[in-house]
């Protein structure tokens, strides 16, 4: 094989996560009390605005969750002729979709879209001698023979990308007017007409302009991104610009997998307190009372340090440095979603109390079901808006969590590409004279994207799910 498939600890639960959001999926199509509310969220625009921005980081992320070990060319000494040997870097496939960006590396910093480099170093010159100037850059601009070309072929390439655009956004409107627009019978221009109007069940309008945009960024950066550095380079030359986009599945594992880790502990716990009461209910009580009363930074601190000497005395354990940022990045997520449940857990007790107290739960019990059961089928169901709307309102607080732990640094392996290592490692350049601004804001606009399409789309399923705002 060309390559060797590897599957890390948080690759695996994230497509295990995958897989239980489908299975959920399939549950609420079956359920006509799941199916309102979805087809409410379905029915904003700006709710499906953010879900096909959202949809876009989930794309990357699970791209950049592929790993892999390329063959290598030249075998290493001992290996059989004919055996098969890997690399041992482990490359993800969007490594390989954005390898001219990884590869295009500089000495040091250098602005967005710039020719030469930010420092000023000693240059040689023809005749021997030496003067300080800024050096031309190895890769940003080196196609072009004069720097006075730079701006006439970025807007020819910014033309083309348009082009592009509205070619691809011409082909997805024809398709989006055939396959889910046009009624039986009903003229194809006809249709397409009310589209334009935004008369449609679903706002396709607001979905394809959406659309449109993010191709526009596509094809954009596409033309742009393998001649110039879109969003400059940071202190050791790496492209900020991969950089961001490789912190996209870091920001997607924080906000999914710590509620993965979350959602067992809290619902149990949650159900069993309310349900059972008694000394159940005091002991439940007391478990989040003094995980609450803990400081949760100083737990998270504790935590990581015992991983990192415990990594330190073990090295043979990981069998390379990947492994060891994703095992800290793992411990990271079960520390946030142990300190994290304590909320939800709350909430789930006090609906439990109402909940078991209303006729049919009081008609189960006397007929004598199983707990068990009633909990499963009377409790559960009418418990999932509430987890719902909690899981989706914490996602983006998580997400802003590893940005701040990482920039105090007990976040992520300073190794790993996040939005809170980048904001971290720029936090000293921002009193440079001239100011190393471009790592702070491009992380601040990719974290802004995330967290502001998850926010405005937990609003949408927050007031969809809510059954006292859906009675109003």
């Amino acid at each position: 094989m060309p390559f060797k498939p590897v599957i890390l600890y948080t690759d695996f639960l994230l497509f295990l996560l995958l897989a239980g959001v489908a299975a959920f999926a399939f549950y609420s199509l079956r359920h006509e009390h799941l199916r309102t509310p979805w087809r409410q969220v379905r029915r904003r625009p700006l709710a499906m605005a953010a879900l096909v921005v959202l949809s876009v980081y989930m794309l990357v992320g699970l791209l950049d969750s592929l790993h892999l070990r390329l063959r290598a060319d030249n075998p290493a000494p001992g290996v059989a002729a004919g055996q098969n040997h890997y690399s041992p870097e482990v490359l993800s496939v969007l490594d390989l979709l954005t390898d001219t960006l990884r590869r295009q590396r500089e000495k040091t910093y250098s602005a967005p879209f710039a020719l030469y480099g930010f420092t000023k170093e000693a240059l040689e010159q023809p005749d021997g001698s030496q003067r300080r100037d800024y050096p031309r850059l190895r890769y940003g601009g080196a196609h072009l023979s004069h720097p006075q070309e730079r701006a006439g072929d970025i807007a020819r390439r910014v033309f083309i990308a348009a082009l592009e655009t509205l070619a691809s956004g011409a082909l997805l409107v024809l398709l989006a007017t055939a396959l889910f627009v046009r009624r039986p019978g009903e003229p194809f221009a006809a249709a397409l007409a009310r589209l334009g109007r935004g008369e449609t069940d679903t706002p396709w309008r607001t979905i394809l302009a959406t659309l449109g945009l993010v191709l526009f960024l596509v094809w954009l950066l596409l033309n742009l991104a393998g001649h110039y550095h879109v969003l400059g380079t940071d202190q050791v030359g790496n492209d900020v610009l991969y950089k961001s986009l490789k912190s996209i599945r870091t920001g997607i594992l924080i906000g999914t997998l710590t509620t993965l880790i979350m959602l067992p502990f809290a619902v149990a716990l949650g159900v069993m307190a309310g349900y059972f009461r008694g000394w159940v209910d005091d002991v439940v009580q007391y478990l989040y009372t003094t995980l609450s009363s803990i400081p949760g930074v100083l737990l998270i601190a504790a935590a990581i340090l015992s991983l990192d000497v415990y990594m330190a005395n073990h090295p043979e354990d990981f069998a390379s440095l990947v492994a060891r940022s994703d095992m800290r990045l793992l411990f990271l997520c079960i520390i946030l979603g142990i300190t994290s449940w304590t909320t939800l857990c709350r909430l789930v007790r006090g609906e439990t109390f109402k909940l078991r107290e209303v006729d049919y739960v009081q008609a189960a019990q006397a007929l004598g079901v199983r707990h068990r059961n009633i909990m499963r089928r009377h409790l559960l169901p009418n418990l999932m808006h509430i987890v719902l709307i909690t899981v989706v309102l914490d996602f983006s607080a998580l997400v802003l969590a590893e940005a701040v732990l990482s920039y105090i640094g007990i976040g992520v392996d300073p190794t790993m590409d996040s939005w809170g290592n980048m904001i971290n490692g720029a936090r000293l350049e921002m009193a440079r004279d001239p100011m190393v601004w471009w790592s702070l804001g491009a992380a601040f606009v990719f974290m802004l994207g995330l967290v502001l399409s998850a926010n405005l789309f937990s609003d949408a399923v927050r007031d969809a799910f809510d059954p006292r705002l859906r009675r109003r």
